[in-house]
């Protein structure tokens, strides 16, 4: 099969690069980074304003309409800036919302997620589980016609300035709850990847009436998970590109003995594995959204397969780019050790390399 990107694809992949590219150098990056809540107001308008918030959701709730080919090409091009934003997880609640939500929902909460005035995040994982995607202890008590949730969800992200949270539960249910509920509060947490923060979200009897509970159940939020995965991956296979961009560049103008270390066979097979590292996650994030646009049944395992290589190839990429580097590539003052560590939130997130990969096997080698 014969594939390449659209124009209009070509030209979201140019305009998302000079953009972000302007908006996101270095000093700022680590300025945002090193802010109390780690995010850039102003920046996440002018995306908005790009219609980046809506991209992949309908025209008739307020987004742009595009395929899930446009969306991983914008967020190639976020993780090649490591840009601090909430897009992905805004993004993410979208997607969930535009395929399991009932019209009133939909008008309530994706319209002012698709235009950029609201933001959401979702809220899965329980404290004190095992993480384990589709497997959410914490209850939902029955209250009337709505439910009580108690609990706490951990590795939300972006949770500072969401408007609301869509919390899984055990029952395969999701539900939203506005951030300024009696009985929610939110704990910033440290994590390992400053750019994107973490926080611990506390579910005090929090009461959640019964038209903000989605009516999906299950396995009908499994897509938007998968195509969240993809977006991770897709962003990722961005990181992946820059750091091999930054080894090949130093690997040219860095001189040993007279010639510039790139001669040497240690520096340039390591360059050509980061390449081919960085080529096959591409390919393989492009696939598995082409797949979700055009063969829905193909979706679910080419999903697991590009998250699960480009999980890999998200931190195995920037870690020989930093051995490139030598010296200069351990300290803080460089950029790299920022890609490493979103590389390796990344692989986490959304399904570890391993999970995914028991999926592919699962799918591949068990009869159904």
């Amino acid at each position: 099969m014969y594939f390449d990107l659209t124009d209009e694809q070509e030209a979201i992949r140019s305009t998302a690069h000079d953009f972000l590219a302007s908006r996101f150098k270095s000093e700022r990056m680590r300025e945002i980074a090193g802010s109390e809540d780690g995010t850039d107001e102003s920046g996440w308008k002018e995306m908005a304003e790009l219609g980046w918030a809506g991209l992949a959701l309908p025209e008739e709730w307020g987004g742009q309409g595009l395929g899930i080919v446009d969306l991983a090409v914008l967020f190639e091009e976020m993780g090649y800036a490591l840009a601090p934003s909430p897009l992905f997880s805004n993004t993410v609640v979208g997607l969930a919302l535009a395929g399991s939500a009932s019209d009133e929902q939909k008008e309530r909460w994706l319209r002012p997620l698709a235009e950029g005035t609201a933001r959401g995040t979702q809220a899965m994982v329980d404290a004190g589980s095992t993480g384990t995607p589709g497997a959410y202890p914490m209850k939902d008590e029955a209250d009337g016609d709505g439910v009580v949730l108690t609990g706490k969800k951990q590795l939300v992200a972006d949770a500072a300035g969401a408007s609301f949270f869509l919390v899984a539960t055990s029952d395969g249910r999701r539900h939203v709850v506005p951030a300024d509920s009696d009985g929610l509060t939110v704990t910033p947490e440290i994590s390992i990847d400053p750019t994107r923060r973490l926080s611990t979200v506390t579910f005090a009897g929090v009461r959640v009436p019964a038209e903000n509970t989605l009516p999906g159940h299950g396995a009908e939020f499994q897509r938007a998970y998968l195509l969240g995965a993809v977006a991770l991956a897709a962003e990722s296979t961005g990181i992946a590109q820059r750091t091999l961009d930054m080894a090949v560049a130093y690997a040219k103008d860095r001189q040993q003995f007279g010639r510039p270390i790139g001669a040497y066979q240690a520096v340039s097979h390591r360059c050509a594995q980061m390449l081919l590292e960085t080529e096959n996650s591409r390919s393989a994030v492009y696939g598995a959204a082409w797949a979700a646009d055009a063969d829905p049944d193909a979706f679910p395992l080419s999903a697991s397969m590009a998250k699960a290589y480009a999980s890999d190839a998200g931190w195995r990429v920037p870690d020989a780019s930093i051995q490139v580097h030598g010296g200069i590539g351990f300290t803080w003052e460089h950029d790299l050790h920022f890609f490493l560590k979103r590389g390796r939130a990344n692989a986490s997130l959304y399904g570890d390399a391993r999970w995914h990969r028991e999926q592919v096997a699962k799918r591949v080698l068990i009869p159904t």
